[in-house]
């Protein structure tokens, strides 16, 4: 993660936002007498709330690790040919 002091920030504020949200990478922001902060997308804040969401919830991390025994095993559902065909002319 890049870091900048609150000065810099201050001055090109609207060059680094753009920046934030155009390269999806989260700045932090350094102050000399306080705590420094961070500047990310919201949607890139929308996905780790997400991301976290799943993380901590037991019931999903069990589905998705049950997934991932069924899929190593290759005994998983598997689409048909036409079914791939509609997926990826979406």
């Amino acid at each position: 993660m890049n870091s900048i002091s609150v000065n810099q920030f201050r001055e090109k504020l609207k060059y680094f936002v753009e920046q934030v949200i155009e390269r999806h990478q989260p700045l932090k922001v350094t102050r000399r007498h306080g705590e420094d902060f961070v500047v990310i997308s919201a949607e890139d804040w929308e996905r780790e709330q997400e991301t976290l969401y799943v993380l901590q919830n037991q019931s999903l991390m069990q589905q998705i690790a049950e997934s991932l025994t069924t899929h190593r095993a290759h005994q998983g559902y598997s689409p048909t040919n036409k079914e791939i065909d509609e997926i990826v002319n979406i």
